[in-house]
């Protein structure tokens, strides 16, 4: 009897051996194939060179050759110094002062809600982006010929639009903020 029970023994000690190089093995192997994912999934920055290539190419294509068109047209210009009047503001993100002068964008937008202001004599579309609801309800209270002040971090452009678009980050009126983003749950 004693000789069966170290036979089971020998038996059970095997295959727990057995059981933990094969574990070992598929965690291994999992690590490893995690680790080519991640190699194959984190893109390597382009070079210099390699984005004025691309540049050159998508200015090769119909939407590049319109884009030049627009850009060399006198409302493309007309965007372009505006953005530049505005460019140390939004690269400081220092607040701007703006008026009010339409409450609903230019037809066929499709930037989701928005206004358009005056800032220094120049029309600019305020832009808010995805915003939800709750932040809606102060911003619906503005009229035209409100005096606002605002800041943001980027202005982009559109050939579609005649107007530089800028992205809205925060608006005050009256000494009260009425729009500030508020930041996502446990991300940056």
């Amino acid at each position: 009897m004693l000789i069966n029970t170290t036979k089971n023994m020998k038996k059970v000690i095997y295959a727990l051996i057995l059981l933990l190089v094969v574990v070992s093995g598929l965690v291994f192997a999992n690590s490893k194939f995690r680790n080519e994912i991640a190699k194959k999934s984190t893109p390597k920055p382009l070079s210099a060179a390699e984005r004025e290539a691309g540049l050159k190419k998508w200015e090769a294509t119909p939407e590049g050759i319109e884009f030049k068109k627009w850009e060399a047209s006198p409302a493309g210009k007309k965007v372009y110094a505006a953005e530049v009047k505005i460019s140390k503001h939004i690269s400081a993100f220092t607040n701007m002062e703006a008026v009010v002068t339409a409450l609903s964008l230019p037809p066929g937008s499709r930037l989701g809600f928005g206004v358009m202001v005056s800032i220094n004599g120049d029309d600019y579309i305020l832009g808010y982006g995805p915003v939800k609801p709750d932040e809606l309800q102060q911003l619906h209270s503005l009229k035209v010929a409100d005096k606002i002040i605002i800041r943001s971090n980027s202005v982009l452009h559109a050939p579609k639009y005649s107007h530089p678009i800028i992205s809205i980050n925060y608006v005050e009126r009256d000494g009260k903020i009425i729009y500030k983003p508020v930041p996502g749950k446990g991300g940056c």
